[in-house]
């Protein structure tokens, strides 16, 4: 079959029809074997100006990529687009702006899959919409000490994975080291450990972690935040990129200005709590009482922070109500990808007149952002973080003044 791409999904895959084409672009004239509404091996007939080689040997198999055959220009201003398009489908529209993309072999923090067969292992990343494994010894995108896990990440699935499971491993740069998080193997007994943790120091790792049970650490595997240094729990959330996570801070803290007490929701390790911590009294709110208890002593062993509070809660089923926002004269809220629905509907009832908002999710940010504008809020300029390099994936930071 032959067809013309008509645009791209929030995937990164082309669309043409209601045909799916990975690895096309917008105006692309394509040709393949269309199975179950999928061009899986699409040869592309007509190239646009737009295509280019892309960087890494693994692209055409590997998952763990979407967009290396476009140029930056392009899918600097296709995620643009993307959130352009958000905003309209609410009614509403900002100034975009691409404010940092992530350079390669960034990515500080990824999950691994990692198989055992018949005649040794397989740790990489899955292939496009496929549970087969494709190793990636040359990739592009991690972190160069990311890379120097593997040999470490596949003595692990050799020793530890069944024959038909596959592990998920999470492994994170620290300064210390990297940080491994290992889930779906064989049961964790007293034997195994023992031999996970000479692994763990043959190969140097700071922490070693079996279904949140940690180990072994050898060294504790601490985030730096503004002045705090901070211990996750094993196999935590962390932004992707540090310089990512950077121009995500430095958004909040232009977005909030002189704010002297502060309400972090869904505050996670710290991220924003801790820096801003410098100058301002923050209460940090999360669901995750382990990551909460990370931040608090984070902080109380880091000098020259102002106070910070926390809270552990639910904030989808039980959002702060305005009442409790009212001792607060700003508030960032950094929800998950389902965004914060019923948080924001209490914010926009509240007092609170300035808000930092930061979302991984155009779609649910908009609809939150709708309710906010209605409540008599104005967005500020909306910028877009690229922090995971040559996917689909768009972070975005704004302002929220009542």
């Amino acid at each position: 079959m032959r067809l013309t791409v008509e645009r791209l999904s929030l995937r990164g895959e082309g669309v043409a029809g209601d045909v799916t084409v990975p690895l096309a672009l917008p105006g692309e004239e394509v040709e393949g074997e269309v199975v179950a509404g999928r061009m899986a091996a699409p040869r592309i007939v007509t190239p646009v100006a737009a295509r280019v080689r892309p960087p890494c040997r693994h692209y055409k198999r590997c998952g763990g990529c979407a967009l290396q055959h476009a140029g930056d220009e392009f899918v600097a201003g296709w995620k643009r687009q993307v959130v352009e398009r958000a905003l309209a489908g609410q009614g509403l529209t900002a100034e975009v702006r691409l404010a940092h993309v992530s350079p390669p072999a960034a990515r500080r923090r990824a999950v691994l899959a990692g198989r055992r067969l018949k005649k040794g292992v397989l740790v990489g990343f899955h292939a496009r919409a496929s549970d087969t494994i494709v190793p990636i010894p040359d990739c592009r995108l991690l972190h160069p000490d990311l890379m120097a896990c593997l040999p470490a990440l596949e003595d692990i699935t050799a020793l530890s994975a069944t024959r038909k499971g596959t592990l998920a491993l999470t492994v994170t740069r620290s300064g210390d080291g990297a940080d491994v998080a290992v889930a779906g193997g064989r049961a964790g007994d007293g034997p195994l450990f023992a031999r996970l943790a000479d692994l763990a120091a043959r190969h140097d790792l700071a922490r070693l972690a079996w279904d949140g049970e940690v180990v072994v650490e050898r060294r504790a595997p601490e985030q730096r935040f503004g002045a705090a240094r901070v211990v996750p729990p094993p196999g935590a959330f962390l932004q992707a990129t540090e310089d990512g996570e950077a121009a995500l801070r430095a958004a909040v803290e232009a977005a909030l200005g002189g704010a002297q007490r502060i309400a972090d929701l869904f505050a996670g390790l710290g991220t924003f709590s801790l820096p801003l911590a410098r100058r301002a009294e923050v209460h940090a709110v999360e669901g995750d009482r382990a990551m909460l208890a990370a931040l608090d002593r984070g902080w109380r062993q880091a000098e020259g922070l102002k106070r910070v509070t926390t809270e552990t809660r639910d904030l989808f089923r039980n959002p702060l109500m305005p009442d409790e926002l009212a001792r607060f004269d700003a508030a960032v809220i950094d929800p998950p990808r389902a965004g914060a629905q019923a948080q924001t509907r209490q914010i926009a009832a509240s007092g609170v007149t300035r808000l930092a908002a930061v979302s991984c999710n155009p779609v649910s940010f908009a609809r939150d952002a709708r309710a906010l504008v209605d409540a008599g809020y104005r967005m500020g300029a909306v910028a877009v973080v690229d922090q995971f390099r040559w996917s689909a994936h768009v972070e975005l930071a704004t302002a929220f003044d009542k």
